[in-house]
């Protein structure tokens, strides 16, 4: 749009509070923007001489102008920043914060349960959060359950169930982790007010639960239920412990967002420090990207809108490093020059070159090492192996089996030496009956193959199949049956002296054991074993719990756990007589499972 066309709507724009987007030839929405007067920024666009090049481009591609009025400056910047979010346009700030954070999610059931979500669902539970990162809420969670007794089962406790004494508590009662609301020995406000402390310790005010145990302790003293007031003691030494570890020495009752930036060309990173009660909650590094050369102010501005969103905080003070724009009136901006809150302040800054650092020693031992020593390494393994090209793309066979039960393959595949494990596979066998480890390889290797030759993908340069002679020729004769032996190059590797053999060789192939080849060959065959064997497990663990009553033809695996948690056992189930079972699952299927153990 030009200077010239833009006089001749400039009349139409509003001289009001709101956002403006700007569209470009095909439409596509290319900048969003907020203003407490909307002609008068929009309008600075096109009657000033523009020195960034960046900016004259963003002009130069504007072909329609949108404007949405609100009511004050204050909502023009929460519009802008959800805008943003939503539509990402490509001339404005790019705060790279895309992923989903973690809650504690309190369940909206009776005796509430509480425990770590990604997921926010509309179902009247209470979400806590969110937070930077899944050690952190485990990390909380593990304090909350050294401190308060919460329970941690998915038992159904209404006040039928614990009054017809259907449950009964578990080990953690006995550990003193639970109080048995189960068998009604909690009672409800109890534990609500168990919640309550909960919620005060997450906020990092420990000082009411502090003294909520202190009087807890004094009440058991005084009833000479020493035992337990040993235990509470137990507890308030390890909150004070805590809160000592986590408040900031010389920084008291401090409610406070604290915001730094670090800038580099056109990244920035904004470190953002949570202050609750002198004690620092959550802390949280993003790295923004500018497109337009905006200013610090600007930058940490959008940030600051962005990130207290995001954290759902109410703080009633931010410090930041110089003064900002931030249209929230109730809000107190405070650009400290020493003191304590000059020390939080320095803290974040800290905080952002830490991450700064680690973003850059990630680069360093993630990006430049492994590419150099990679492509040594394969060229490496061809002339050892003497292969016809370079095996940048690897795959490996194992199978696995426990007693001649549950047998499984697996498959690893690597490319330019590095894991790809989108591309691992593995594989219930189908054909084979019983132990037979060599129709079991050739299984795995033609369905693997079979599959990729069907959607044109190419095959790898090396096959290593983990095991002896007879492995090998199975997986050959696999290859032979898809007319592809002769596309690649297949190897077997002996587990017990770490032979490698090769198709129709009578001797085997025996590299230096410290030789880099054979290193990065049985650090393959280790990562197939691990691969295949957490497989294996998974499956033998499934087959291990399914119960005898699930092979009852009628009856399925919802019916089978009701009946073990009433009965606790399928030996009780059998002595129970058909009227005690048609009670719990109803008279057809009550029939079937008595005849099944009494026929």
């Amino acid at each position: 749009m030009t200077h010239e066309e833009f006089q001749h709507i400039v009349v139409s724009i509003p001289q009001q509070p709101g956002i403006y987007k700007y569209f470009d030839a095909g439409n596509e929405l290319i900048y969003i923007g907020k203003a407490k007067n909307l002609r008068k920024r929009v309008s600075s666009y096109f009657n000033k001489t523009l020195t960034s090049y960046k900016t004259h481009e963003l002009v130069r591609r504007i072909a329609r102008i949108e404007f949405t009025i609100v009511d004050s400056e204050q909502d023009a910047f929460l519009l802008e920043n959800s805008l943003i979010k939503q539509f990402q346009p490509r001339y404005n700030i790019n705060l790279k914060d895309d992923k989903s954070y973690p809650y504690i999610v309190i369940k909206n059931e009776p005796f509430p349960r509480v425990f770590l979500t990604r997921r926010v669902i509309n179902d009247g539970s209470e979400y806590l959060g969110p937070y930077t990162s899944v050690k952190k809420v485990r990390e909380l969670l593990d304090f909350v359950k050294e401190a308060i007794p919460l329970r941690n089962c998915s038992l159904n406790l209404t006040d039928k169930n614990i009054h017809t004494k259907k449950f009964k508590v578990c080990l953690e009662y006995y550990l003193g982790n639970c109080k048995g609301p189960c068998e009604g020995l909690q009672a409800k406000e109890d534990y609500a007010e168990n919640i309550r402390q909960m919620k005060n310790m997450l906020r990092g005010n420990l000082a009411p639960v502090i003294r909520h145990f202190k009087d807890e302790m004094k009440i058991l003293a005084a009833n000479l239920e020493y035992e337990k007031a040993a235990i509470v003691k137990k507890k308030i030494g390890f909150l004070q412990n805590y809160r000592a570890r986590s408040v900031i020495e010389g920084v008291k009752k401090i409610d406070a967002d604290v915001f730094s930036i670090v800038q580099n060309k056109t990244t920035a990173y904004v470190n953002y420090l949570m202050v609750r009660n002198g004690s620092i909650i959550q802390t949280h590094t993003s790295k923004t990207e500018t497109h337009l050369d905006e200013k610090e102010d600007e930058i940490i501005s959008f940030a600051i809108g962005r990130l207290r969103g995001t954290f759902k905080s109410d703080a009633k003070e931010i410090i930041v490093p110089f003064p900002v724009i931030y249209p929230e009136k109730s809000v107190k901006i405070t650009v400290p020059k020493g003191g304590t809150k000059k020390k939080l302040l320095d803290l974040s800054e800290k905080n952002a070159n830490y991450f700064i650092e680690g973003l850059k020693n990630k680069e360093r031992l993630q990006l430049n090492v492994p590419k150099v020593k990679s492509e040594a390494l394969m060229k490496q393994l061809q002339e050892d192996l003497q292969l016809p090209s370079v095996p940048l793309h690897i795959e490996c066979f194992d199978n696995s089996n426990f007693q001649g039960g549950n047998p499984v393959s697996a498959m690893v595949c690597f490319k330019n030496a590095e894991p790809s494990k989108k591309d691992y596979r593995h594989f219930n066998v189908k054909t084979v009956k019983g132990i037979n480890d060599f129709a079991t390889m050739k299984e795995a290797v033609y369905r693997r193959y079979k599959r990729v030759i069907e959607e044109n993908l190419p095959l790898p340069q090396l096959v290593i199949i983990d095991g002896g002679k007879g492995q090998l020729s199975a997986a050959i004769e696999a290859m032979e049956e898809l007319n592809a032996s002769s596309k690649t190059t297949l190897i077997g590797l002996a587990k017990n002296e770490e032979e490698i053999f090769f198709a129709g060789d009578k001797e085997s192939l025996k590299l230096p054991f410290n030789s880099q080849s054979l290193k990065f060959i049985r650090g393959i065959r280790d990562e197939v074993h691990r691969f295949g064997i957490t497989f294996h497990r998974k499956k033998r663990s499934k087959n291990t719990f399914k119960n005898e009553l699930e092979d009852i033809p009628g009856i399925g695996k919802s019916t089978a756990d009701q009946l073990l948690r009433e009965f606790r056992s399928v030996k009780n189930i059998k002595g129970k007589d058909l009227g005690e079972l048609e009670k719990l699952t109803g008279k057809s299927k009550a029939k079937l499972i008595y005849e099944h153990f009494h026929n």
